[in-house]
């Protein structure tokens, strides 16, 4: 493919006037010839998103070996292959395997993304090519084509507008303002891309009017194509790969340095090299979480199932954990913490004032005067303004409503008062269309009712009202008087201070077609707005408690932004700064504030980029949602980007590392506790597994230094770390998460995976190799058979394991009663146990695994000690508490 090549990508075609424009792209008003389209077509490419060369299947695949546990455990691989221990072997090395397959499997999900975004393009469009119309592919429209656009046409490039009436166009896919933009054919100064009115661009809707428009910019070239290739751009590790990666390296690097000195120890005393060489071995096995990588992946795997429940959609699986760190959630306003929908709250008449419930096009709702219902048809300065603001409309529905938003919720109101949409067995004999200057809409219908022919007329209440002669009130038409007229503007001035957007309505009665918009009787107002989640305000409480900031960062205008900001209380004593205002500010001024800033209003796709880029300089883990086209750069910027699954574009879904399928905030909540949660099963894991293989490390680091026999040798620490142990471990990578999360403050970004686990990395250990150093010595001293004592030591390490599972359901205090809440657990300790069992007592199987059938009273001594370390640990734990108990009260006394 071509590549695609904009037209003079510099130009600032906003600022251009038409006759400058045209002269620039060397095109006329009346359009190009095919033969000139054709040679452009050459030159830029098609009008298309090109997709950068991709990794191929086997290269992504190579790269989930790309990780220093995975390259410690493949030597591990290689080393029991070179030893003939075959089943060493192809155990490790089918782990590492099915760790690969799952994570490739989900990269290739994430491939879809500029798949989506040609799926958003337009198909086809009208282009005047040799003087006529022509119904074109999008792809083929070049810089310099003049294309007409109507109501409902998805723009195909960003286009200078030649000529236009009553042009609006949707353009919060790409600015996230829910407002339509009204368009016209001006030239303007150097302005934010959701200023410039003289413009319109790729993928945004026309809803309103219709518009000749001069091709500019194609491709790659648009504000569409910028952000496409910001999507193509790789991602980064997540915290959680960064810090499992690290602390494999740290592992791997003690345990390597262990094991040469037991080689260096061994050839310096004149011990036979392939005796040493199998020691080390033995500790190498030892030393290596073979299970680990396996455990991280099932415990992410089984968030991800239980997220999905919760209608929270996971791409990524590194991202679950980075969920529960989250300190600062960026979201955007319009369809995420609102409905995105505009919605009739107030309406108001020189009679009455009634609320208006129900947010959105379709949900229910209802009229009501101080908290009891009414019913608004009982009044008729209400049922005739309802009725005009159906009337005086050219928003439809077929099922799904089209046009302008305030238009359609104008529909929506006079439906919940019961008056049916009936407009289509009228005949509109004349209409005056709404412009800029006026600021009014008039339509002349004859209605077959009362009304007869009458002319209705919608518009800003402070230019409607200047043409009222009179005023309908307590069912009369009366004189529009000066006290009456104040009235009414003192009332759309205080709805206008809470940020609604305010339509006055109007009528009189005609007795001809020919009209002029004025002694028109005044019927009152409808104050609307783009509502909040209902449960939008509750679960920013939940972030709240959590130590998790919500920040506002929106499109819309700065009024609009803090008085919904300020209802779902997000400004609650922060700052707030428009997009202007944020330019006004170098890097080093805008780094001091950041942190107080709680809204963030006319901002555009750069803006979320440098906001996402300071706070995660400020340390902060950002989580960032959105679901517009605008929304993409920061969503990949993000520690983790959260779309929208319903309301969300398609590349914005893509590109995410979760996707809400109910558009629900509160969802985010709800992952985050799952995320919080995992963060902590995460953390059991290790602590297990790592306190076994250190108490194993030591245990043979001791005998190699005093010169006694192996007390494990590998198939032994092979069966304990993958089975016996393996399976307890899998149990608590999927514990239930405990509820108190969401108390807590987020962990610090520079907290490890093994932060505060000195129990268990290190008290726990030494006292587990100590008893089971002892009791290999004591069943070595009582008839010198290795192999028993081997099996008394092997049988004393997984006992003793059990113990240690059971504590680590929870790390900081005693598991008290709680011990039998994970049922997995308790299976896994039975089975594992039957396993070892019949390894113990079935012949072949004792042969493989070089054991003997034990004693009672073996088996009794190993029970007491385990039992004993359960003990420790939890009285550890119990004083641990108590002594922090001791240390806060004292900080809160004084």
């Amino acid at each position: 493919m071509a590549k695609t090549e904009s037209a003079r990508a510099p130009v600032k075609w906003h600022t251009l006037s038409i006759e400058e424009s045209l002269r620039a792209l060397g095109a006329s008003r009346s359009g190009l010839s095919s033969a000139d389209a054709v040679s452009r077509l050459k030159k830029y490419g098609p009008n298309e998103i090109m997709e950068t060369k991709k990794k191929s299947d086997l290269s992504l695949f190579i790269d989930q070996f790309k990780s220093f546990l995975i390259g410690v455990l493949l030597l591990a691989t290689l080393i029991s292959a070179l030893l003939e221990q075959m089943i060493d072997a192809v155990t490790i090395a089918t782990i590492v395997l099915i760790n690969a397959v799952l994570g490739f499997l989900q990269v290739k999900k994430a491939e879809a993304a500029v798949a989506a975004l040609k799926r958003m393009a337009v198909s086809n469009v009208k282009v005047m090519r040799d003087g006529q119309v022509h119904n074109l592919p999008s792809k083929e429209i070049v810089p310099g084509d003049v294309i007409l656009l109507s109501v409902g046409d998805k723009v195909p490039a960003d286009c200078r507008i030649i000529q236009q009436l009553n042009l609006k166009a949707d353009e919060s896919i790409l600015t996230g303002e829910s407002v339509p933009v009204g368009k016209d054919e001006k030239a303007r100064s150097d302005t934010p891309i959701n200023q410039r009115r003289g413009m319109v661009f790729a993928g945004t809707t026309i809803i309103y009017g219709r518009c000749e428009a001069l091709v500019v910019l194609t491709g790659m070239g648009t504000e569409f194509g910028k952000i496409a290739e910001t999507a193509q751009q790789p991602e980064g590790e997540t915290s959680l790969q960064k810090k499992i990666d690290s602390f494999g390296k740290t592992v791997s690097i003690i345990f390597i340095a262990i094991c040469f000195l037991v080689f260096l120890i061994g050839f310096v005393r004149g011990i036979p090299p392939i005796t040493i060489f199998l020691a080390t071995v033995a500790l190498a096995v030892a030393a290596v979480p073979e299970g680990l990588l396996a455990c991280i992946t099932i415990a992410l795997a089984v968030g991800v199932d239980r997220m999905s429940k919760r209608n929270a959609i996971i791409k990524r699986l590194a991202a679950v954990e980075g969920l529960g760190s989250v300190t600062v959630i960026c979201s955007d306003k319009t369809g995420t913490l609102t409905v995105n929908e505009m919605t009739v709250r107030r309406v108001w008449t020189p009679d009455i004032e009634l609320d208006v419930t129900g947010e959105g096009y379709g949900a229910p709702g209802g009229f009501f005067i101080g908290g009891k219902k009414a019913s608004p048809l009982e009044y008729e300065g209400v049922a005739k303004m309802l009725k005009a603001g159906m009337l005086c409309n050219d928003a439809f529905s077929d099922g799904e409503f089209t046009g302008d938003p305030t238009e359609i919720a104008l529909l929506v109101s006079a439906k919940k008062a019961g008056i049916r949409d009936y407009r289509r067995s009228l005949h509109r004999s004349g209409e005056i269309q709404f412009d800029s200057d006026r600021k009014m809409m008039s339509v002349l219908y004859d209605t077959h009712d009362e009304d007869g022919k009458s002319l209705w007329t919608k518009g800003a209440v402070e230019r409607l009202v200047r043409r009222c002669s009179f005023v309908l009130k307590g069912g009369k038409i009366t004189r529009m008087t000066n006290q009456e007229q104040k009235r009414i503007l003192d009332m759309e001035r205080r709805y206008a201070s809470k940020s609604f957007r305010i339509l006055g309505f109007a009528m009189k009665k005609v007795s001809s077609t020919t009209f002029s918009e004025d002694k028109l009787v005044f019927l009152g107002m409808q104050a609307m707005m783009d509502p909040p989640r209902p449960e939008a305000k509750e679960a920013i409480a939940r972030c709240r408690a959590a130590g998790i900031r919500v920040i506002m960062v929106t499109g819309d205008h700065k009024d609009t932004a803090t008085s919904v900001a300020r209802e779902l209380g997000i400004l609650d004593g922060g700052m707030a700064l428009s997009g202007d205002e944020l330019d006004a500010l170098n890097d080093k001024e805008f780094d001091r504030i950041v942190d107080n800033v709680c809204v963030y209003s006319r901002t555009s796709a750069d803006h979320k980029m440098r906001i996402t880029e300071t706070l995660k300089g400020r340390g902060h883990i950002v989580a960032v949602t959105g679901d517009g086209i605008n929304d993409v750069p920061a969503l990949r910027k993000a520690d983790i980007g959260v779309a929208m699954g319903i309301t969300g574009t398609d590349v914005a879904r893509e590109v995410a590392d979760m996707v809400i399928s109910d558009d629900n905030f509160a969802t985010i909540v709800s992952a985050v506790e799952e995320g919080r949660g995992i963060y902590g099963n995460i953390r059991k894991t290790i602590a297990f597994l790592m306190a076994g293989n250190i108490a194993e490390v030591a245990v043979l680091l001791l005998a190699v230094l005093v010169g006694l026999p192996l007390p494990l040798i590998a198939i032994q620490l092979l069966w304990i770390n993958l089975v016996t142990n393996g399976l307890p471990a899998l149990a608590l990578a999927v514990d239930p998460i405990n509820r108190e999360v969401m108390s807590m403050r987020p962990r610090p970004k520079s907290e490890s995976l093994t932060d505060n686990m000195r129990l268990y990395l290190l008290d726990t250990p030494l006292l587990m190799a100590a008893s089971v150093m002892g009791l290999f010595l004591l069943s070595l001293s009582d008839g010198g058979d290795v192999v028993r004592a081997q099996t008394v030591a092997t049988t004393a390490v997984i006992m003793f394991a059990f113990s240690i599972s059971l504590t680590c359901r929870s790390l900081e205090k005693p598991v008290g009663t709680s011990i039998t809440k994970n049922k997995y657990l308790i299976l896994t300790i039975i089975v594992s146990l039957l396993l070892h069992t019949a390894i113990l007592y079935i012949k072949p199987l004792q042969a493989i695994f070089h054991v003997v059938p034990l004693t009672a009273d073996e088996w009794l001594g190993i029970l007491a000690v385990s039992f004993a370390g359960f003990l420790y640990i939890e009285a550890a734990k119990a004083f641990g508490q108590a002594k922090n108990s001791e240390i806060t009260g004292a900080r809160s006394d004084s």
